[in-house]
């Protein structure tokens, strides 16, 4: 099985299992905290992908860094099972699948949105309220400027494209003249 799918399984499990019970943003910390350790220690990396170093080397190793960490509850119990199984490598896509479903959980989308230029608080709240309305969930957005798009925005809901983007609008009239 795919280290996303396996991730996903994982996810699932564990945000059914402290929706009922406890704190998942706390969950979501701790998982993204260890995955940040182990992404930016290379030996750590090594002895976690390193078939030759032993399981109970590795559950030892994630033992002393929830001690050091203060990780605990779920988000350890699942990091040690994750040593015990020796898939510690798929930390990374597990903590991103987490946060997938902890969003989806508590009903919030990202949307990217350019713009022709960089807009104002006022505007991007707008901007927000419109996007929440049209897909009926919390948005939190990510912004970028492109000129190219003259004027209007382009957001980018999930698989979704709300294109208003005067560049857009230019091309579409370029090609209803062309088909005359």
């Amino acid at each position: 099985m795919s280290t996303r799918a396996s991730a996903a399984r994982y996810a699932r499990a564990l945000l059914d299992a402290v929706a009922k019970t406890g704190n998942p943003e706390q969950v979501d910390t701790d998982l993204t905290a260890f995955d940040s350790l182990v992404a930016r220690t290379p030996d750590l990396q090594k002895a976690f992908s390193n078939p030759a170093v032993p399981i109970a080397a590795k559950r030892a190793i994630v033992e002393k860094l929830l001690a050091q960490g203060g990780i605990s509850g779920l988000a350890a119990k699942v990091l040690l099972l994750l040593a015990e199984r020796d898939r510690l490598s798929d930390v990374g896509d597990l903590a991103a699948a987490f946060r997938d479903r902890l969003m989806e959980h508590r009903r919030i989308v990202r949307a990217e949105v350019t713009t022709a230029e960089p807009l104002g608080a006022e505007r991007l709240a707008e901007l927000e309220q419109r996007l929440a309305a049209a897909t009926g969930r919390r948005v939190t957005m990510t912004t970028r400027v492109d000129p190219a798009l003259i004027g209007g925005a382009v957001a980018r809901v999930g698989s979704v494209v709300y294109d208003s983007s005067i560049a857009t609008q230019l091309e579409r009239i370029r090609e209803r003249l062309e088909k005359r």
